[in-house]
């Protein structure tokens, strides 16, 4: 995995005197006193001085089986959507040709968005790639056909000095494949925005496939002026959603290694005659735990959330989904959204239950907006560790019984594991689920 660019990126941290005021001590269950860093500012990511051919914004996805889909963009009209690619370096024994776009948002017009779907490639494996017949040469591994897989899970990312320092610890860990539950770039209809965070997670996203899906800020909708949402998300950032029966990039789900991966849409049409809702119920029944015996969700807004912030943001989305969720035994719901983190035991229609989802919000990757501090008090028992700091999880599925899961905050720009808890597949366990 390439180095993360450090040197690359400039920030002015706040005055002496405000860093001080922002300080504030958390209890930490389980793990003592702990004093939270201060805010830091948003990046400054230079622009590329790259040729107007040259690939930029580089990112890559899973798409369908033994395939990615390779992304970037270029502003010279002439460069083909072409990637060439093969195991060695500089040796592309291999091509393949994809479609282009781009996009109007108010008097902002996109440069032209690559999308090349390429394969069928080994498991396991480094590949070499060019975008576009130009430019320099790119790298990926794919992910492995068979457990142990490795995920690293950050949402609500931005591009903050946190984002940067996130994205430095999510390089350390030798990840297969990224999630991320909603709300990237923070771009809030200043497209621009969108290209620097290209440009910030290209490093990582070029390597290994980040697998994502939409937030609330990925909305941009202006009544009057922008009549259609999600037009930089579904241009810049095309998922696997064809390929698995999914009508629209709003939702989908993908499978790797051992694991049926489920990425809803909190912002979309969710009711029990949506569009969504029927493709849910016709994903779920086509999965097979023996093949894949792990299945995941990720949502935005959580549906379980002892934080004073967006309380009851999911509830309608929960009244209508999670009943299918539970009868198919969905094992973890990953959710963002709010800006901290918190596990919750395993949970069905508001009480602990053991054949329920685990549910975890991971909503803390670094955004501009800053930190959710305050909690509900008394602490409900269905919560079992919440604190409101940034950082990122790992979720290593080791078998098809058991994978760990680590949430690392960060702290003085080390990354510190806080919270830590083994998990059992819901077909495995022997209490009838």
């Amino acid at each position: 995995m390439p180095a993360f660019p450090v040197s690359s990126y400039r920030m002015k941290l706040p005055s002496l005197d405000f860093r001080l005021l922002c300080i504030l001590i958390v209890i930490s269950h389980g793990y003592g006193s702990y004093v939270r860093p201060p805010p830091r500012s948003t990046l400054s990511v230079p622009l590329d001085t790259k040729s107007s051919s040259d690939p930029q914004q580089v990112h890559v996805s899973l798409s369908g089986s033994n395939r990615m889909r390779i992304s970037w963009m270029t502003s010279d009209d002439t460069v083909r959507s072409i990637v060439k690619y093969g195991t060695s370096s500089g040796k592309y024994t291999s091509s393949s040709e994809g479609e282009k776009t781009n996009y109007r948002y108010l008097l902002y017009k996109s440069a032209n968005v690559h999308h090349v779907v390429i394969g069928p490639l080994a498991a396991g494996t480094l590949y070499y790639y060019t975008c576009g017949g130009s430019g320099p040469e790119f790298s990926f591994k794919t992910p492995p056909a068979q457990l142990p897989i490795a995920f690293a899970v950050a949402g609500d990312l931005g591009q903050t000095g946190w984002t940067k320092s996130t994205l430095e610890h999510v390089q350390q860990m030798n990840y297969d494949v990224l999630l991320l539950p909603g709300d990237l770039s923070y771009a809030d209809d200043n497209q621009p925005l969108w290209d620097s965070f290209g440009r910030l997670v290209e490093p990582l996203a070029s390597s290994r496939p980040w697998m994502v899906t939409q937030g609330n800020h990925e909305v941009e909708k202006i009544p009057i002026l922008v009549s259609t949402p999600f037009k930089a998300y579904n241009a810049r950032w095309k998922m696997s959603y064809q390929e698995s029966g999914s009508p629209s990039n709003l939702f989908y789900s993908f499978e790797v290694a051992g694991a049926h991966i489920l990425m809803l849409g909190s912002y979309t049409d969710f009711g029990t005659d949506s569009d969504q809702y029927k493709w849910l119920q016709g994903d779920l029944s086509r999965v097979n735990r023996r093949q894949t015996p792990w299945l995941i969700a990720l949502i935005h807004a959580p549906w379980y959330n002892t934080n004073t912030a967006h309380q009851g943001e999911g509830d309608d989305m929960k009244e209508a989904m999670e009943q299918l969720l539970h009868d198919a035994k969905v094992d973890i719901v990953f959710a963002g959204h709010v800006h901290a983190y918190e596990r919750f035991t395993r949970v069905f229609k508001n009480q602990a239950n053991p054949c329920g989802s685990v549910h975890i919000t991971i909503g803390d990757g670094g955004n501009r907006e800053g930190l959710a501090s305050k909690y509900e008090d008394p602490k409900s028992p269905l919560s079992l560790f919440r604190e409101a700091s940034f950082g990122h999880g790992e979720f290593v599925i080791y078998n098809a019984t058991h994978a760990h899961w680590t949430w690392h905050r960060n702290q003085d720009d080390e990354a510190v594991v806080s919270d830590e808890v083994w998990i059992h597949s819901l077909p495995s366990v022997s209490n009838g689920c």
